[in-house]
């Protein structure tokens, strides 16, 4: 596989969260986009904060090196002029937050901790959080809590948001984009396809089809044809890596439709399907985080990608809310019901001060003085 090609962890996880996005309903539309980047980095930085189930359930579905995917997913948006990511983690003021967690959080690229009023101004701190991403997304993503959506119960809010402008290392020809026939699922219809030949990186396994336009600063942008027109067939981890590993630079005429799409989704039952469960309940275990007993209530997507012919333009911002958690309910008391000969042993530091065996209590009479 070539060395620019993602981490086989992300490549599983993607391809699964997109799966389940598609069976969702996702699909049903003109199109839909989604961020494995941006949900990674929230759901990474969520697991850094977990425990015991919690966190193995969402390593089960990130990759078990957690680490090493955070640390590759910051090496992706680094030093790109035209690129940002920004985390903020926005935690209500008596809320304390464990100082490795916290840490964690600030290595992020453009990352901090704001203070938020989520009990006195709610809709103030959705405005706050939707201006916020709304300047790390130069504008593409103002809307990512809805009204209501943040209420006084929450504790944090952790965000990621994501912005990319690619540009074609060579642009399409306006003058050569023209409407063609597009064989939508929906029936055949006029779109405006763009149109160039170039060497480019090409590739066929089995019936699926890739070519890859390459962009600026490192970006490349994966165009991939499923097996016959109109087909929805799973993409799944091997057919992409063998596309990856056999892609070959090769003459091609390309016609690429210009196209707009956008996606805003609630992912609990996504992430449920895919086996993270714990974290939505009381039993979650985010003591890493903080002392304070977490869980997640929701996790809120929203993506756009836009491609004409000087390139690509793309935003997504991810957010986590977390609630209180319910305490866990303690065990019943052991039973220890002292009616049969005993010993008793009185001590003090590293000495027995009176060890005595009792065969039949002698009632000394109510507590004195």
């Amino acid at each position: 596989m070539p060395a620019t090609a993602p981490r086989p962890d992300h490549v599983a996880f993607a391809l699964r969260v997109h799966e389940l996005l598609t069976a969702s309903g996702a699909g049903d539309g003109p199109g839909f986009v989604w961020s494995p980047y941006s949900v990674a980095c929230a759901l990474g930085l969520v697991a850094a904060g977990a425990h015991g189930r919690t966190r193995s359930e969402l390593t089960a579905l990130l990759g078990a090196d957690l680490d090493g995917l955070l640390a590759a997913l910051d090496e992706a948006v680094a030093g790109g002029p035209e690129l940002a990511s920004r985390t903020a983690l926005w935690v209500r003021d008596d809320v304390p937050v464990e100082p490795g967690f916290e840490s964690r959080v600030r290595a992020r690229p453009d990352s901090d901790l704001r203070a938020a009023d989520f009990r006195g101004d709610p809709e103030g701190v959705r405005a706050e959080i939707n201006s916020d991403v709304a300047k790390t997304t130069r504008g593409m993503i103002s809307d990512l809590l809805t009204p209501g959506s943040v209420t006084a119960d929450v504790l944090s809010i952790l965000v990621n948001a994501l912005w990319v402008k690619m540009r074609w290392t060579e642009p399409f020809n306006p003058g050569r984009t023209r409407d063609l026939p597009f064989h939508a699922p929906s029936g055949t219809r006029r779109a405006a396809l763009m149109h160039r030949v170039e060497r480019l990186a090409h590739a066929r396994t089995g019936d699926w089809r890739m070519v890859s336009l390459p962009g600026r600063d490192g970006l490349v942008l994966d165009v991939l044809l499923p097996p016959e027109a109109g087909s929805r067939s799973t993409l799944d981890a091997g057919t992409l890596t063998a596309l990856y590993r056999d892609a070959r630079d090769t003459s091609v005429a390309l016609a690429l439709p210009r196209f707009d799409v956008t996606h805003h989704q609630e992912l609990t039952d996504v992430l449920d399907s895919a086996g993270v469960r714990t974290v939505f309940t009381d039993a979650a275990d985010l003591s890493a985080i903080s002392p304070v007993p977490l869980k997640v209530d929701s996790v809120v997507h929203q993506a756009r990608l836009r491609v004409d012919e000087k390139g690509a333009e793309g935003a997504a911002a991810t957010a986590v809310m977390m609630m209180r958690a319910a305490g866990a309910m303690p065990p019943p008391p052991v039973p220890f019901v002292v009616d049969r000969p005993f010993l008793v042993l009185l001590r003090r530091r590293d000495a027995i001060l009176f060890l005595g065996t009792v065969n039949d209590p002698k009632d000394p009479g109510p507590a004195g003085d």
